[in-house]
């Protein structure tokens, strides 16, 4: 006999109200085990939010830097700590821990997959490690300490007020956090010279799963290594970081050059994979492809390929060595700008002319949009036929605003080992391809087309990238790539994303992750796995 529609419901009901009733409990066990570890519990109410609190709302959405995880049916978290001090990590570790909670960390908020503020694993608690914002710069050493809730725009702003000849090498976004940058690799436009942000760490602090504070010393190598490039958030809260900075000359010379299908594009991109990775280290020109409408009257679209570039010297050095690496650019002195390093940063966040206050700012214009991106490598040019199929593809696209990114490597990048740090893309890696579907909602069927649409165009390049393994970067988190993204999977199946980001260096993390996390605590859906 066939269950009632009634007492389906009444069941359904049933397991509803001892959910809810489990969480209340765990959430009230957690508060009770947090504030029993500091008595005057009043000082705690800028720490601890709960959906009890008016203010919980607005903290969870503060740092959230894609609308894709803001929406009523994202999972949300039984508590959000704000700390003020480690001790308050620490505590929070063990009473997560006690109460069988998941836990996250977020520093900026601009992980891919919402990760570090999403946990389909409920219950949860957030770390927001958004007072931990302090810069301190040792000019005379060239270094600097770096907590992880400070952006690499706060970063970038420190240094220059400090010095005109010191730099760092970390990426473009300024709002995006030190945090998850740093430990996931970290590139940038000066990283043909210097390697990326992972490549100089010298030191950090992070809290283990036992709640001690460890450095690199009393952390050991293994661990250190793994921090750099393999994703801090699957062996600890990294509390701060050591860096070595990098010199920069006071004048540095900027370019962006416009072309499109019609201008040529098509075969200066194809000569720039055979050029953009053998330059000289201090230039590295990029490529943006979007999509525009054509200059003919017929209104038919077309494919604007975009060289934007910078290099660490003046524009008269750069003239003849551009006339001599890639003349096929045609690029003419009044293309480039000369300014300085930190304008350059500026240049390159779209923000030009704006005072260098803006790189405080915490929040950008491209919050308000829902976004999917994913990534691939190349390590071998991609023929101008190759090029055509992509371009045909791309303006046949039902979506309005997709760009796809190639960053070139080589230089630095290449002379380092792939067994360096747990970033393994150095000899042999052409060019990173970054693919970003932005859009704004408009139900359901939205979603699904634009989602749909990108994993479509994700399998159609399969041909022209990296093969066993298809490599992608960690920083461009993508869940797609495993089969199973619970946190809880075996080291065989995470070895099917494992092997993507981190290639040969996959298995060591793994013994690394064992070694200091044997009961896996901190995990998500792309954490690494116990062995």
């Amino acid at each position: 006999m066939k269950p009632s529609i009634v007492s389906l419901l009444s069941v359904i009901i049933s397991l509803l109200s001892i959910s809810r009733a489990t969480s209340a409990h765990i959430h009230e066990n957690f508060l009770q085990c947090f504030y029993h570890q500091f008595p005057n519990s009043n000082s705690l109410s800028n720490v601890i939010y709960t959906p009890r609190n008016a203010s919980y709302a607005s903290v969870l959405q503060s740092s959230i830097r894609n609308q894709r995880f803001a929406k009523p049916t994202t999972p949300k978290p039984l508590v959000i700590v704000t700390p003020l001090q480690e001790a308050h990590i620490q505590v929070a570790i063990y009473c997560a821990r006690e109460n069988g909670m998941n836990f996250r960390v977020r520093s900026g908020g601009h992980d891919f997959e919402g990760l570090s503020y999403v946990s389909h694993a409920v219950p949860f608690v957030i770390i927001d490690l958004i007072n931990f914002q302090s810069i301190t710069i040792d000019v005379e050493n060239s270094t600097a300490w770096v907590q992880s809730g400070a952006t690499i725009g706060q970063l970038y702003y420190r240094i220059a007020e400090k010095s005109k000849t010191l730099g760092f090498s970390a990426g473009v976004c300024p709002t995006v956090g030190v945090g998850g940058h740093f430990s996931g690799g970290g590139f940038g436009m000066i990283s043909r010279k210097y390697g990326i942000a992972a490549d100089n760490v010298i030191d950090a602090r992070l809290i283990d799963v036992n709640g001690r504070i460890l450095d690199r010393k009393s952390m050991g190598e293994d661990l250190f290594w793994a921090i750099r490039g393999g994703g801090g958030a699957s062996f600890g809260v990294i509390l701060t970081w050591h860096i070595k900075l990098v010199p920069v000359p006071q004048i540095v010379t900027v370019f962006t050059v416009n072309k499109t299908l019609e201008q040529n594009a098509t075969k200066l991109v194809h000569q720039w994979q055979y050029v953009a990775d053998k330059v000289d280290n201090n230039l590295l020109i990029r490529i943006f492809i979007r999509r525009v409408n054509s200059s003919s009257q017929d209104g038919r679209r077309t494919i604007q390929a975009s060289f934007v570039s910078l290099f660490l010297g003046g524009l008269d050095t750069l003239l003849p060595l551009m006339q001599e690496s890639f003349p096929e650019l045609g690029l003419a002195r009044e293309d480039c700008i000369e300014m300085s390093w930190i304008e350059s940063i500026l240049y390159f966040a779209d923000l030009s002319g704006e005072p260098l206050e803006v790189l405080l700012n915490r929040t950008s214009s491209i919050d308000q949009y829902f976004f999917k991106g994913k990534s691939d490598y190349a390590v071998e040019p991609i023929s101008e036929d190759g090029l055509e199929q992509i371009w045909k593809e791309f303006i046949a696209a039902p979506v309005e605003t997709f760009e796809f990114l190639f960053n070139p490597y080589g230089g630095r990048m290449s002379e380092i080992s792939k067994i360096e740090i747990p970033f393994p893309h150095r000899y042999g890696t052409l060019y990173n391809i970054h693919y970003g579907l932005y859009w704004v909602e408009k139900g359901t069927s939205s979603y699904n087309k634009h989602m749909t649409w990108i994993r479509r165009f994700y399998n159609f390049m399969a041909p022209f990238v990296s093969k066993s393994p298809r490599s992608a970067y960690l920083n461009y988190r993508d869940l797609d790539l495993g089969e199973n993204n619970k946190g809880n999977t075996s080291y065989a199946q995470a070895s099917i994303w494992g092997l993507k980001y981190f290639g040969i260096n996959f298995k060591r993390l793994a013994h690394v992750k064992t070694m200091v996390d044997p009961g896996n605590f901190f995990k998500n859906e792309q954490s690494i796995p116990i062995l």
